[in-house]
């Protein structure tokens, strides 16, 4: 297939691509500003060649292997949009403005990101007759909720960021009813794994916190849950979203349906720390941070049902993967 993969320079673009080069037979166009993931993040999973935004044409014919572009620049531009789309059979909008506290701080720009940036690609989809549009949404759009999460609840966001999430999946909904443009919305749980050295998110935090001693910050006092979900079960979630027939316009949980607390998952994650040679840092304990929901989980019986998926990864097995990876890109060098 010929896929558009905006931010696909981050964590979860790059693991997609990652196995889109394993199985050869595609092309990809990523679309990344290069805020957060680099060209060598890119060149780490595949060779590329960047396109001048003034040259881009549709996206060639696949062939055995996989041919990837890079085009740098931002979901804002609407009319880059348009051209980036240019006889894709997919778009995998990963794009965004990530996380709560970015959000409370600077609510217009978490807006401006994530709900015109999205609004840009579905309208880009719209007129380039895009097959299949996958929107990386979350767990907060349901906001202050008693989990497990599902699809059907009222959604009642707590963040600029859950709000602006909730907008992105309204417009899904709405490109696919009035339009025929197959929206599929992933709801992502916490996702961690290999490859998340430049993420902000509680597993990579720490890790990276006991690589430079530093202590291993908690917000609140450890109580709140979430439903940690590894890298690979995520990718395949996603490319199942992509393929499989009969779901356009559907909404999907995609986590664990298990709720563990930053404390238990700490109490995991010491042990491996100290396994791998490190002296692990004190924990410090800071002000619960405006916007956080206290328990999150979801229910994936849906993508069960409808995707044939399931999340397979352990995770104490998950962190343990990820701990070796964060150490050994610290000893190259690789994590700043």
């Amino acid at each position: 297939m010929k896929w558009v993969i905006t931010g696909g320079c981050g964590f979860i673009g790059t693991s997609l691509i990652r196995q889109l080069a394993a199985e050869g037979g595609h092309s990809v166009r990523v679309l990344d500003n290069l805020s957060v993931g680099m060209r060598e993040d890119l060149n780490s999973v595949t060779t590329f060649c960047e396109i001048k935004t003034t040259d881009i044409g549709p996206i060639p014919q696949p062939g055995t292997g996989l041919y990837c572009e890079l085009v740098v620049g931002d979901i804002l531009d609407e009319q880059l949009a348009m051209a980036c789309c240019q006889g894709a059979d997919v778009i995998v909008h990963l794009a965004a403005n990530t996380g709560v506290p970015k959000s409370v701080e600077d609510p217009r720009a978490d807006c401006m990101n994530n709900v015109v940036g999205t609004f840009n690609y579905l309208e880009a989809a719209r007129n380039n007759k895009v097959r299949r549009f996958i929107f990386a949404s979350s767990g907060a759009p349901a906001g202050e909720v008693e989990p497990p999460i599902h699809e059907e609840m009222a959604p009642h966001p707590v963040s600029p960021y859950g709000a602006s999430k909730l907008a992105g999946e309204g417009y899904c909904s709405a490109y696919f009813r009035s339009y025929g443009v197959e929206t599929v919305a992933l709801r992502f749980g916490n996702v961690y794994g290999p490859g998340s050295g430049h993420k902000s998110s509680v597993v990579a935090k720490f890790i990276r916190q006991a690589l430079e001693g530093q202590p291993l910050e908690i917000y609140g006092d450890g109580s709140q849950t979430r439903d940690f979900i590894y890298i690979d079960d995520l990718i395949d979630a996603v490319w199942r979203a992509a393929t499989m027939p009969g779901v356009g316009g559907e909404t999907f949980q995609i986590a664990t349906n298990a709720e563990t607390s930053v404390r238990e998952m700490l109490d995991l994650l010491v042990p491996i720390l100290e396994r791998n040679g490190l002296n692990v840092p004190p924990v410090q304990y800071s002000e619960r941070r405006l916007g956080d929901v206290m328990r999150n989980y979801s229910d994936t019986s849906k993508a069960k049902i409808m995707l044939g998926w399931g999340a397979k990864m352990l995770l104490k097995v998950g962190l343990s993967k990820t701990v070796k990876y964060f150490k050994n890109e610290c000893a190259v060098g690789g994590i700043v």
